[in-house]
């Protein structure tokens, strides 16, 4: 597209327009309304240079007024965020229809007062049939064509100058809703045609007051070949303007109702164009800004998601983690890497981070491919619960084969290490079911997802014990009474853990 296409293609329209007018007022005052050449009495001589003289000066006011006006053509270098720019872009349906406006008042009283002055033959009655033959009739019909034809055709190029959409920002540009378009199109199909019949019925009354049998049969004659050739062009030109308003309205409806499928299909994406200052380019303003919240919350969502968890985060939002909290029957997991003190020491930080984040993205695989849930991590800890939030019948099962699925992991990663020279990681698990209560902890502000309970301490405890008895995973005597498939598990002496007075029966991991 060259730089002056929609330059050159907005005065297309306007000559088109203009032309229809001119058409249309010819008409009028050749066939409809006959009194007017009757008043004319100067001579052809001063016909021919008052009308070249007279179009100069109505198309030099209007051109001057239109360069007043003007628009930027799109290109690289638009300043798209320059108010003025803006505010033209958005104003030039409204502002070419002025400037019709402006044309084709100017040329009534050219016609109707300064010509009939200098031809001397001015009165009233001349004064107000030129006003409607050529201002109210050819006019009205020119600017109303000239804006909806310039509104559409500019619509191709108004995403340029608002490449955000955001035409609602602009002050102090008028705005023509709907419902003003198509009381327009009333007046146009509906009240303009009853004037040209009313005017045609008065002017022909008024003819075969005077005329004798004959003249008042052709004139009559005439009459009735005028009524339908209005009926005819009326018709077409309703028809016409309904198809154009209706397209007008229609096609941006259909541009959001397009959107609107394929944000159902998932896209949070796509959006919908703006290219009307009405009620429907509001909505589909509205319909973008929806669309930008939504796209927003799922990347807040998914941002949540990498601190507490997919699952913690849905539960979350879906309002299922109450601040009072809930009681339910799950087992627990904390896994701890050994000797980490000594290691952290004798290697650079940033290997460590890379390190230990490697083993926390191998052992949180583990965990959730066999349904349960990091709760948090600390330091080389993790934290970590089966039947929560979405309870799970069969979470002691999971919770013992998520730790030993654990452990293989662990010794795979370990060989790849070993072969690089680097230091081999061990670490130790401790599995205990219980119940515990679900809650979210913190303050209203900052809240966490946590579960509270002697069952969470003692399965630290009992990670801790594989340090004394041996052995990479324990499990306690209530986890593996609760296990409905068998384990290879070797039953050890019962313990005392920290903290409790009671003995507890644990399982080492064969």
């Amino acid at each position: 597209m060259s730089e002056d296409a929609p330059r050159l293609r907005l005065t297309s329209l306007l000559v088109v327009a203009n032309l229809v007018g001119a058409v249309v007022t010819f008409c009028y005052l050749t066939f409809i309304d006959l009194s007017t050449r009757a008043d004319s009495t100067a001579s052809t001589f001063a016909n021919v240079v008052f009308f070249p003289v007279g179009f100069a000066i109505v198309m030099g006011i209007a051109t001057w007024v239109g360069a007043r006006w003007a628009v930027p053509d799109p290109h690289p270098g638009l300043d798209v965020d320059d108010p003025d720019i803006r505010r033209r872009a958005l104003a030039l349906p409204l502002r070419m229809a002025a400037v019709a406006a402006i044309g084709w008042t100017l040329a009534g009283v050219m016609w109707g007062v300064i010509w009939p002055a200098f031809t001397e033959t001015f009165s009233l009655t001349r004064l107000v049939r030129q006003i409607v033959g050529i201002t109210l009739i050819g006019g009205s019909i020119t600017t109303a064509f000239t804006f909806f034809a310039v509104e559409q055709r500019w619509r191709r190029y108004l995403p340029t100058y608002f490449p955000r959409g955001d035409l609602s920002a602009v002050p102090g540009v008028a705005r023509l809703g709907v419902r003003t378009r198509l009381l327009v199109i009333f007046l146009l199909v509906g009240v303009l045609p009853l004037v040209i019949m009313a005017t045609l019925a008065l002017n022909r009354a008024h003819r075969i007051l005077g005329a004798d049998r004959a003249a008042g049969a052709a004139i009559l004659h005439n009459m009735v070949v005028a009524v339908v050739f209005l009926l005819a062009v009326g018709l077409l030109t309703a028809v016409g303007l309904a198809l154009f308003v209706s397209r007008s309205v229609a096609a941006p409806l259909r541009d959001v109702e397009r959107a609107m499928e394929r944000v159902g299909w998932g896209n949070l994406d796509t959006r919908a164009p703006v290219v009307s200052h009405d009620e429907i380019g509001a909505v589909a303003e509205g319909f973008n800004r929806m669309v930008a919240g939504l796209q927003e919350r799922e990347r807040i969502r998914e941002t949540f998601g990498k601190y507490v968890s997919p699952e913690v985060r849905d539960e979350i939002l879906a309002g299922g983690v109450r601040l009072e909290g809930h009681r339910r029957e799950v087992t627990m997991l904390f896994s701890d890497l050994r000797d980490f003190t000594p290691w952290v020491e004798s290697q650079p930080a940033e290997e460590v981070v890379r390190d230990i984040n490697a083993y926390f993205t191998l052992m949180e695989g583990a965990i959730r491919a066999h349904g349960g849930l990091v709760v948090q991590f600390i330091g080389d800890e993790i934290e970590a619960v089966f039947g929560a939030p979405i309870a799970e019948p069969r979470h002691a099962d999971h919770a013992v084969a998520a730790a030993l699925e654990m452990c293989r992991r662990l010794e795979t990663w370990n060989e790849s290490r070993r072969a690089a020279g680097a230091i081999v990681l061990r670490h130790g698990i401790g599995v205990h079911t219980g119940e515990v209560i679900v809650a979210s902890i913190g303050s209203p502000e900052r809240l966490s997802y946590a579960l509270v309970g002697d069952p969470v301490n003692l399965a630290s405890r009992i990670q801790g014990l594989t340090k004394e008895v041996g052995g990479d995973v324990l499990v306690s005597g209530a986890t593996v009474h609760c296990l409905k498939e068998p384990f290879a598990l070797e039953a050890l002496p019962a313990v005392r853990v920290k903290g409790r007075m009671a003995e507890v029966e644990v399982y080492r991991a064969a």
